[in-house]
């Protein structure tokens, strides 16, 4: 099952009982488009068609049809979780080598999700000797220690007055050493 399809089970799943004008436009397809995605998915056993009236159908999951997108839904989260995991491991790395660099003190400015996995790292890591401070703002002043910053884009004049590391830059990274890199 490829990705469309598996959007338009996970759509017709939902009970909403769309018909295919609607699915087109949700789904930003062309009408033929859906039209042969239903037909696949019925010829492959994930939906049926009950014919409500002469000019109105609706389109029914099948059993086969909800194991589908149950599976592909597990497998989905699954991997969701695995990035995460990956995600937060990076995180703990460039925080343990700024540690062993002698950073006590980190601050955080940028996307609230990612500050999540820094904060949990923070607990698991380093909740005795070092402090951890969110910021709404970068500061105006030179702050102590270094500002973890993920968010894209930044072009703030303030920035140039920190020890900073660029968090979105250092995830996407294949060499992992952030030795020198502090700005």
């Amino acid at each position: 099952m490829d990705e469309r399809e598996f959007e338009l089970i996970n759509i017709l799943g939902d009970d909403i009982g769309p018909n295919q004008r609607a699915l087109s436009r949700h789904m930003n397809l062309s009408l033929g488009m859906i039209n042969m995605l239903i037909r696949r998915l019925i010829s492959k056993g994930y939906i049926r068609i009950e014919q409500l009236n002469k000019r109105k159908v609706q389109y029914i999951l099948t059993p086969k049809g909800f194991s589908e997108k149950m599976q592909k839904s597990v497998k989905y989260t699954m991997k969701t979780i695995n990035s995460i995991g990956l995600i937060k491991n990076r995180v703990k790395e460039v925080m343990l080598e700024l540690h062993k660099d002698g950073v006590r003190d980190f601050h955080y400015f940028g996307n609230p999700d990612i500050n999540i996995l820094v904060e949990m790292v923070f607990k698991e890591e380093f909740n005795g000797d070092c402090s951890f401070f969110v910021l709404k703002e970068i500061p105006k002043e030179k702050i102590n220690g270094v500002l973890l910053i993920c968010k894209e884009d930044i072009d703030d004049e303030n920035l140039t007055l920190h020890k900073y590391v660029d968090l979105i830059r250092e995830l996407a990274k294949e060499n992992h050493s952030i030795n020198g890199r502090l700005a």
